[in-house]
């Protein structure tokens, strides 16, 4: 009997280069065939593994396993009690026109992403759609999406929006779901308890310019995005 021989073609990229050509990609917003060539591996090469990862989930699991890290590293339970969600609607750049809708109340011709983070701000579960959708049943999939890193959690936080169907998918988890009080004849603005964390978390992609306008033709590019951005924060608290 012959010997086996690995048929495979071994990998002659770097990981790490293509990690940090995606990072580049998230931080400046540049176009994937603008990378540059004597700093990065080939453009179609990062992209390939970008996609690839999109698809079997690998930096999602990676995701978790660096907020679960952080939060050891600062004393906290690795998996998170409380999760607070929210949802933004952002500008969907021009000629692109899957999943894209205008949000009457915010006025925005484009989509609206959820994301779904812990105490400290970090993202465990993100959606994006038309931005005409309604926040309460697309939410749901923000429970899905994050189904396996909050297996600890005890309660979710958040706005009036996601009362109805959102509130009855948490509650059917077995989950608390929390709206935050709001003071009686407040108008605009108004920071609530707990709540600020997921608003600073919208504040801290603003830090991405791959995230501040939404260019993915498709909505899992997007939210694989966010992800690489909540990686990058992570990492940088590391090297720090």
């Amino acid at each position: 009997m012959k010997d086996y021989v690995d048929w495979q073609r071994k990998r002659r990229l770097n990981l790490r280069d293509v990690l940090d050509a995606i990072f580049y990609i998230v931080r400046t917003g540049t176009q994937w065939r603008n990378l540059p060539r004597q700093m990065f591996p080939d453009w179609q090469a990062v992209y390939y593994y970008f996609d690839k990862w999109k698809k079997n989930g690998a930096i999602k699991r990676m995701n978790a396993a660096f907020n679960r890290l952080e939060r050891q590293l600062k004393d906290r339970k690795a998996a998170p009690t409380l999760a607070l969600a929210d949802s933004q609607s952002i500008k969907l750049a021009p000629m692109i026109y899957e999943h894209r809708g205008i949000d009457g109340n915010k006025k925005v011709n484009g989509r609206k992403r959820h994301i779904l983070v812990d105490v400290t701000g970090r993202i465990y579960g993100t959606h994006i759609h038309a931005a005409n959708l309604h926040d309460s049943p697309q939410g749901v999939h923000l429970l899905e999406d994050a189904a396996l890193d909050l297996e600890q959690l005890q309660t979710i936080m958040a706005d009036k929006t996601y009362q109805g169907t959102f509130a009855k998918a948490v509650t059917q988890l077995e989950l608390k779901f929390e709206v935050p009080d709001r003071p009686e004849g407040t108008k605009g603005f108004v920071v609530e308890a707990k709540r600020w964390v997921v608003e600073r978390t919208f504040a801290w992609l603003n830090f991405y310019r791959r995230c501040v306008i939404d260019y993915e033709h498709t909505p899992q590019s997007a939210a694989l995005f966010l992800i690489f951005a909540n990686l990058s924060m992570v990492i940088e608290q590391f090297e720090s």
